[in-house]
């Protein structure tokens, strides 16, 4: 079986995802996405008529993240018409799927040189949101939708998610409140290094203005006390009436553990952060990196997709990350560094309790606390982290893997490489 390789990686910086405040909030996401696209052929010196696919991630596909983002912003970029494009959902982990569609694409033999990322800008997703609801349209939330499937699977708001499975596993305000103080300080420690130096790359307009080039959302100044004070965020939104009948959030998974006092842990700082990004990464065949004189950065060991339950959303990453070692052969030991995305800061609690990680080899960077989780474009920001760091510290293996919603992670183990692998 042919190998995937990574040749680059590279990503937007995240700018803070409300509108009058960020400074991609007023860009069209296409342009966010053209911006990646247009860095990796740059970069690369990359024929773009030998690019076989764009497969492009977005979470919310409406408004003007609608469409075929992945074709469009290809086009934008001066992408040769000839190099065809596919935009995906798999909320959340959509990210990281595109990357490992690439990686079967190239390892199956169907495509030599695939670019796979993603977009998301939550300032226009929240302002589309809002707009439809002025226009008086009945938006479908988490708790409504269809009735035969909300009552063979509950599925609630991810925020109170969150709290449901601290309530239930036991962890305590001060652990999840540890998590994301970890997060800022580690975040800013690499940024103050220059840690995400090489696979940022700065917003332009169109007259080559810079928009934005550095970390718009981070908060080093975050301490322990800060966070203490902090009020739970998802208290007053776990029991509003959802339907006529009274249905809230709480009660959808009471549904289903009806036995379950969910205590309310999560708030701003130990949550991630509303963020507008994109990222792109250039998978290629060896043939394809001989051929063009290209280096490989590592190699795609193997990928998987994990469901779990829905009512509780969040629970994936922990058998995924088993599911993926063994279709690679590995264990835990073989891992040099983790990347979990922290949707919630009891995501990650879990998978380092679950698992016994020490925390030294998980989220080194920071994580989406600190930095922000532009939905669709997440997952392959941090497989793109994941690549440098693997590089800055001289290690070996890396695995990433993030929740999503509907009860579903995604994910992937990739090996740093000097050269091709025999």
């Amino acid at each position: 079986m042919p190998e995937a390789y990574i040749v680059d990686a590279v990503r937007t910086p995240r700018g803070i995802g409300k509108v009058g405040k960020g400074a991609l909030a007023n860009e069209h996401p296409q342009h966010l996405a053209a911006t990646v696209l247009k860095a990796i052929k740059e970069r690369n010196d990359l024929d773009t008529a030998t690019v076989d696919d764009v497969i492009w991630s977005v979470s919310t596909q409406d408004g003007k993240q609608a469409g075929d983002m992945g074709r469009m912003a290809a086009l934008d970029a001066g992408y040769d018409v000839t190099s065809s494009g596919m935009t995906l959902d798999r909320f959340c982990g959509g990210g990281i799927t595109s990357v490992n569609l690439a990686a079967a694409q190239v390892m199956s033999g169907m495509a030599d040189c695939v670019v796979a990322g993603g977009t998301e800008m939550m300032s226009l997703t929240a302002e589309m949101a809002k707009a439809k609801m002025q226009a008086g349209i009945d938006l479908p939330r988490m708790g409504s939708g269809n009735a035969r499937l909300q009552a063979t699977h509950p599925q609630s708001h991810q925020g109170v998610c969150g709290d449901a499975i601290a309530s239930m596993e036991g962890f305590t305000r001060e652990e999840l409140d540890e998590v994301g103080y970890r997060s800022q300080q580690r975040a800013a420690q690499a940024i103050e290094e220059g840690r995400f130096d090489k696979s940022i790359v700065p917003v332009v307009d169109d007259d080559g203005n810079v928009i934005l080039d550095r970390e718009e959302f981070p908060r080093p100044q975050t301490t322990m006390e800060t966070l203490g004070q902090l009020e739970p965020a998802f208290t007053k939104l776990a029991d509003i009436p959802l339907d006529k009948k009274g249905t809230t959030f709480r009660g959808l998974i009471n549904q289903k553990y009806p036995d379950l006092e969910i205590k309310h842990f999560h708030h701003a700082g130990n949550s991630s952060g509303v963020v507008d990004g994109a990222a792109g990464v250039l998978v290629a065949s060896k043939e394809y990196c001989e051929k063009h004189g290209l280096k490989p950065r590592a190699r795609i060991v193997a990928t998987a997709n994990m469901g779990d339950d829905p009512t509780l959303m969040l629970n994936a990453p922990v058998p995924a990350a088993k599911k993926v070692l063994e279709k690679a052969g590995m264990t835990l030991d073989d891992i040099d560094l983790f990347e979990i995305n922290e949707a919630f800061a009891v995501v990650a609690a879990k998978f380092v309790r679950d698992l016994d990680l020490d925390w030294d080899k998980v989220n080194v960077n920071g994580g989406a606390i600190a930095l922000g989780h532009p939905i669709g474009a997440t997952g392959s920001m941090l497989i793109g982290t994941m690549v440098d760091e693997l590089e800055r510290q001289g290690k070996t293996t890396g695995m990433v893997t993030m929740c999503a919603a509907g009860g579903m992670a995604p994910a992937i183990i990739v090996e740093r490489v000097d050269d091709f692998v025999d």
